[in-house]
C-alpha cells in the first residue's frame, strides 16, 4: 500500500465504521473478561457479562476502569496475555503514587506505529520527510510513539528527545527537518532559542509541528505558528490506552481531532455522576480499546475534558473531538470558582504585550484562597515600559482576567526569561494551600 495514501477505513461511511466497532468491541470484551481477573470481577460485581452487548449503546451498562484500578493491579495484573508475549513495557512517572504500567504485544506495537503514521499523514507528513522528535524517550510513550510512527510512514526519524535546547536548534539548522514533534510549551522554548541563535524561524525548514501531551490554546498555536513559520497541529493520546495516536487534527480542515474510531470507542460522561452525555456536550472522555491485545481496557476514564463532534469532511465515518480543555483532576477550585489553567492562558493571549509564559500560584494566607498570576513581558518590550506603563499593564490585565474567569487575581508582569522553561509538559500551577 502507498504509505502516503489514506487507508480504506478513513474514507468509509459512518455505518461501516460502526459495524467494525461492534465486531471488534465484542471480541475485546470477551478477551478482557476471560483473561483479566480485574475485568472479570468488575463485570460480576456490576451483574453484567460481555454477551449483553447487542449494540454499541449497551456499552454504557458496563463498569468503568480507572487509573486507581491500574495502580491496584501493579505491575502485571491488567495484562491479558502471558508475559512471554509482552515485548514492550511503558509506565507513568509514578511521582504521585504507584506507576501505571502498560504492556504491548508485537501486534500492539505494529498497530501503534500504524496509527501514529496515520496521524502524521493526517497532519501533512509524507514519506521521505525528516521528523525531529523532541518528546521524551524512555518509559514515557511520546518519544518512541512518534519515532516508530515516523518510520512506519517512511520518514527519517531524528530521535533528539527533550532537553539541550541549544543543541536542538543547531540540529534543526543542520539536519533541516520537515516536521517537529514536541509539547507546545517546549516549542516556545525552541522558538526562544532560535531567536537567540539568530535563526529566523519562518525561514527554517520546518513546515509542521505535531503538538500534544498537554492542553494548549488557539493563542498558543498562533504564537508557535508565527514564530516558527509552520502549521501547528494537535495530536492526542495517553499512555494507559496506547500512547500518542488516538486522535489527530487533520491539516486540510483543522476542525477538531479525528478519533481513530476503528481502534478506540469514545464516550463523554459527566465527571461527577458518570452519566453518558449527548454528543456535543462537554465532559470527561472515556475510551474503550477495540484492538489492544496485551491490555484491553473497558471504559477507561481518561480525566481529560472535551466534547465529541460529528464526523467532518476529512474523515467522513469517524467522529471528532474538541481540543482538550484540561483534566478534571487539574481543575482548581478557588473561592467556589472552578478554574482551569487553559482559561487563564486564553485570556492572557488577548494582551499582545504579554508573552505566553505564565504560572499560577494559589495560597491561603488567612481564611480565603488567593490567586496570583505571573506572566512575562514580550522580549521586545524589555526595558521600554515606564513604571507607570508597567503598573497600568498589570492593572488593566488583572481587570480583563477577572472578567474572563470570574475571579479576582493578583497579576504580576515579570521580565522576559524569568519563568523557567519546560522541557516536557509545562508545570503551570503551584498550589501552596495547606493540605486538609
Amino acid at each position: 500500500m502507498d504509505q502516503g495514501a489514506l487507508e480504506p477505513i478513513e474514507t468509509a461511511s459512518r455505518d461501516a465504521v460502526r459495524a467494525v466497532q461492534l465486531t471488534r468491541l465484542r471480541d475485546s470484551l470477551a478477551r478482557a473478561a476471560a483473561a483479566v481477573p480485574h475485568t472479570r470481577d468488575a463485570f460480576a460485581a456490576a451483574g453484567v457479562a460481555p454477551d449483553i452487548l447487542r449494540s454499541l449503546d449497551d456499552l454504557a451498562r458496563l463498569p468503568f476502569t480507572t487509573k486507581d484500578d491500574l495502580r491496584r493491579n501493579y505491575p502485571w495484573g491488567m495484562f491479558a496475555v502471558p508475559m512471554p508475549e509482552i515485548i514492550r513495557i511503558h509506565a507513568s512517572s509514578g511521582t504521585t503514587g504507584t506507576p501505571t504500567v502498560v504492556g504491548y504485544t508485537r501486534d500492539d506495537i505494529a498497530t501503534w506505529a500504524a496509527l501514529v503514521a496515520r496521524s502524521l499523514r493526517a497532519a501533512g507528513a509524507r514519506p521521505g520527510d525528516r521528523v525531529h522528535v523532541a518528546y521524551g524517550y524512555g518509559l514515557f510513550t511520546g518519544g518512541l510513539g512518534l519515532h516508530y510512527g515516523a518510520e512506519a510512514l517512511g520518514c527519517a526519524a531524528i530521535p533528539v528527545s527533550v532537553g539541550q535546547t541549544e543543541r536542538q536548534v543547531q540540529l534543526i539548522r543542520d539536519f533541516r527537518p520537515d516536521i517537529i514533534a514536541a509539547t507546545p510549551s517546549y516549542l516556545l522554548a525552541i522558538a526562544d532559542e532560535c531567536e537567540r541563535q539568530g535563526l529566523d524561524g519562518p525561514n527554517c525548514s520546518l513546515r509542521i509541528a505535531v503538538c500534544g501531551a498537554e492542553p494548549w490554546t488557539e493563542g498558543m498555536r498562533a504564537e508557535i505558528e508565527a514564530r516558527l513559520g509552520l502549521a501547528a497541529l494537535d495530536i492526542y493520546g495517553l499512555s494507559e490506552v496506547m500512547g500518542p495516536g488516538i486522535a489527530q487534527e487533520c491539516a486540510e480542515t483543522r476542525d477538531g481531532l479525528t478519533l481513530w474510531e476503528d481502534h478506540f470507542l469514545p464516550e463523554i460522561i459527566d465527571p461527577v455522576t458518570g452519566t453518558v452525555l449527548p454528543e456535543g456536550e462537554e465532559g470527561e472522555l472515556v475510551l474503550t480499546t477495540l484492538t489492544r491485545q496485551a491490555m484491553p481496557l473497558v471504559r477507561y476514564r481518561t480525566r481529560d475534558l472535551t466534547r465529541l463532534l460529528p464526523p467532518g469532511p476529512a474523515r467522513p465515518g469517524m467522529r471528532r473531538m474538541a481540543r482538550i480543555k484540561g483534566r478534571s483532576d487539574d481543575m482548581l477550585i478557588i473561592r467556589g470558582v472552578n478554574l482551569f489553567p487553559s482559561q487563564v492562558e486564553a485570556a492572557l493571549a488577548e494582551e499582545p504585550r504579554l508573552a505566553p509564559h505564565y504560572l499560577l500560584e494559589v495560597t491561603r494566607p488567612a481564611r480565603l484562597d488567593e490567586l496570583e498570576v505571573v506572566v512575562e513581558l514580550r522580549p521586545e518590550l524589555a526595558g521600554r515600559l515606564t513604571e507607570a506603563e508597567g503598573a497600568a499593564l498589570e492593572r488593566d490585565t488583572a481587570a480583563m482576567l477577572r472578567g474572563r474567569i470570574g475571579l479576582a487575581a493578583a497579576l504580576r508582569v515579570v521580565p522576559p526569561g524569568t519563568i523557567e522553561r519546560s522541557q516536557g509538559k509545562a508545570r503551570r500551577v503551584f498550589d501552596r494551600r495547606p493540605k486538609a
